[in-house]
């Protein structure tokens, strides 16, 4: 790995894969009102909840930032946001050489198939 100091992120090779969605970390669901907010997140277009590798969850919402250009390049990269600075500032924390993703939902159905595969009661009864 490179040191911090000697790394340039390869954005360009990349397309800015980071600049293509916006994650806000969201608590663990531990019960089934927690199960159903996931559901819900995954009922939307454009939506996904993962689990990053320190097992903190997210829920993901696919959106392009505007300020990339169609090469993928940073059109404000002087003064860009504090969080962009901060983020793939070594390689280990960039996207292009490992995906920050442990766990990936896309789906309610692949959420509720990861439920069930780890016998978690997550369905209500007696829905009105």
């Amino acid at each position: 790995m490179k040191k911090k100091d000697d790394f340039s992120p390869p954005c360009k090779e990349c397309g800015g894969r980071c600049c293509k969605y916006v994650a806000l970390e969201i608590d663990k669901p531990t019960n089934k009102n927690g199960y159903d907010q996931i559901r819900w997140y995954l009922a939307h277009k454009n939506i996904a909840v993962f689990v990053d590798h320190e097992k903190d969850w997210y829920v993901e919402f696919r959106t392009d930032c505007e300020k990339q250009s169609d090469d993928g390049l940073c059109t404000i990269y002087q003064e860009r946001p504090r969080i962009c600075r901060d983020y793939g500032t070594e390689e280990g924390l960039c996207e292009y050489y490992d995906s920050p993703y442990f766990l990936y939902f896309v789906t309610i159905e692949n959420f509720e198939k990861y439920l069930d595969d780890k016998k978690i009661d997550w369905k209500y009864k007696n829905l009105k």
